[in-house]
């Protein structure tokens, strides 16, 4: 009967090792939890926009990294969770629980958690070893910039909530923008799906 389990365990090794692998298999509610966030953060507004015009900022998103046509798979995957767990973090802080309604956000920290669990199987599938080395290269590190001049911003207005708004605004806007790379995935899993 010991038998079994061990069995088990090598088939599913070697079905996800690294000369099996099968590309990323993102679950099918991936996508859709990347709409639910897009209607979670619209949800929080708190502020009409026109209110804090005067705290808008150009945080320059690295458009051209979440472009996607130009990475491989991995580093589509890097930067995707890059985005996610920059985002989670930047949500857990003491600041933005007085920002916004709790309940909306600890409903988006569940889904920004599910998603990262989904994209932490598949950055460990394809990237193994290299997934360390991927965090510190050019799209990974352009997004890490991108959130640390966020993070600057909030400290240096002082996390009023014009300042959270005008960061609401922003992470909606990366999320839209990151659009083709969640595509692009889950297209590539189609592809390496079908015979």
């Amino acid at each position: 009967m010991a038998l079994l389990p061990s069995l088990l365990t090598a088939l599913v090794a070697f079905s996800y090792g690294q000369g099996g692998s099968l590309g990323c298999e993102l679950p099918p509610n991936h996508v859709l939890l990347s709409r639910e966030n897009l209607v979670l953060l619209k949800q929080m507004s708190r502020i009409s926009p026109s209110f804090c015009l005067k705290d808008r900022k150009d945080f320059r998103f690295p458009r051209d990294t979440v472009d996607g046509s130009q990475l491989r798979e991995a580093q589509a995957i890097s930067v995707l969770h890059e985005m996610l767990q920059q985002t989670f973090n930047l949500l857990l802080t003491e600041h933005s629980a007085a920002a916004w309604n709790t309940t909306l956000l600890d409903q988006l920290c569940r889904a920004l958690h599910r998603q990262l669990e989904a994209l932490d199987t598949c950055l460990v599938r394809e990237t193994g070893e290299e997934g360390s080395a991927l965090a510190t290269q050019g799209p990974t590190l352009a997004v890490k910039r991108y959130f640390q001049g966020i993070r600057l911003y909030l400290k240096e207005k002082k996390h009023s909530d014009c300042a959270w708004e005008v960061v609401r605004a922003e992470v909606m806007r990366a999320f839209s923008s990151a659009r083709p790379l969640y595509e692009r995935l889950r297209n590539e899993n189609r592809d390496v799906e079908s015979p």
